[in-house]
């Protein structure tokens, strides 16, 4: 079992909901864009009982859905939760609120440098809610590296062929980049030669790559299938599902750096159901929220004084929440200068015979 796994079986969730915050009242919908495990029954139920709010949510498996879906027609949704490096891509599009701090609780107990963060706050209006963050690590299962790895270069090695699996994701271009042209190149920033140099590396691995997984369903299918032995991953979720099912799996950041990622929620312009929204956007920073999402994922929290509340010392030191110079060792994520050239490679690779 890992450190992380055990820190999601000790929070303690619906037994400790209070949502003191929330006033009940007669209807309300609440349609949500988001990730798996952002809206987990387990804090989402307490939640519609207490707000009257109810929630319906549809799950995304990289950033690239959310200004494909919502621009096909974003009156769909009322809150979506991309990462920082989509959350600019949004306000640019003219599909999010502007959102005032003075209606959300606990905004002032976030992480600064996430309330700070360009994908969240743009000429000092907020555009978003920080909630959860963490890194795309590197994982493998225990058994199969007598030595452990610890090289990004590992997912090009032909002797795995057919055991080696990434995200379908635009980021991929982020660690092969850093692989070429050494961790501190700036990898939002790359040049057309670069890009190719990227491209060609990416088409390089892909005959050893058994599938492009999307969601952290897939991911975990194929390992518990024995079809994959290794992977990049959702920092601390996709290795707490796989020792469930009794699958020892290690987790670990590269030495070529490994990307730091951090979800914020939005408001969609105009939703008819702005109530909802701003009570949701208030309960996820919340003790309640933040404890509850964070005991499904095991990912780390954006609001400490909030997880201070359900986490052992032990358990707060582990995700990194007493220790913010840890997301600053990351490459965090953020808009690339040149977004749809990267969309274009990564569509590029994914096509090559």
């Amino acid at each position: 079992m890992t450190t992380v796994k055990k820190v999601v079986m000790c929070i303690g969730v619906a037994g400790s909901l209070s949502l003191s915050g929330l006033q009940v009242h007669a209807g309300g919908e609440l349609n949500v864009l988001t990730w798996e495990g952002y809206t987990d029954p387990s804090f989402v139920e307490p939640f519609e009982k207490a707000s009257g709010c109810k929630l319906s949510a549809t799950y995304v498996g990289s950033n690239d859905e959310y200004p494909a879906k919502l621009g096909a027609g974003g009156g769909v949704y009322d809150v979506v939760s991309p990462s920082v490096d989509t959350t600019s891509i949004l306000r640019k599009m003219g599909l999010v609120e502007a959102l005032d701090t003075s209606k959300i609780a606990h905004w002032n107990e976030l992480y600064e440098p996430f309330r700070n963060h360009p994908g969240v706050t743009h000429d000092g209006v907020v555009y978003g809610v920080p909630n959860t963050w963490g890194s795309i690590a590197l994982m493998y299962m225990k058994d199969k590296f007598p030595t452990p790895p610890t090289s990004a270069a590992v997912l090009w090695d032909k002797d795995l062929a057919g055991k080696i699996s990434v995200w379908d994701d635009k980021t991929e271009i982020y660690i092969t980049a850093r692989l070429l042209f050494g961790k501190d190149v700036n990898v939002y920033d790359l040049s057309d030669e670069q890009l190719e140099k990227v491209k060609q590396k990416l088409i390089e691995q892909k005959p050893l790559i058994r599938k492009y997984w999307a969601t952290a369903g897939e991911l975990v299918n194929l390992y518990a299938n024995g079809e994959v032995w290794i992977s990049n991953t959702w920092g601390g979720y996709q290795s707490a599902l796989l020792a469930d099912q009794n699958i020892e799996m290690v987790e670990f950041i590269p030495e070529e750096n490994a990307d730091g990622w951090a979800d914020a929620w939005q408001m969609i312009k105009g939703t008819p159901n702005e109530d909802c929204a701003l009570k949701w956007l208030n309960y996820v920073i919340s003790p309640e929220g933040q404890c509850g999402v964070v005991g499904i994922t095991g990912y780390s929290g954006a609001n400490p004084v909030a997880l201070k509340t359900c986490l052992t010392d032990e358990q707060f030191s582990v995700l990194h929440q007493d220790d913010f110079n840890y997301i600053n060792s990351l490459d965090l994520w953020r808009e690339p200068a040149r977004v749809g050239k990267y969309i274009e490679i990564w569509n590029a690779v994914k096509a090559a015979q």
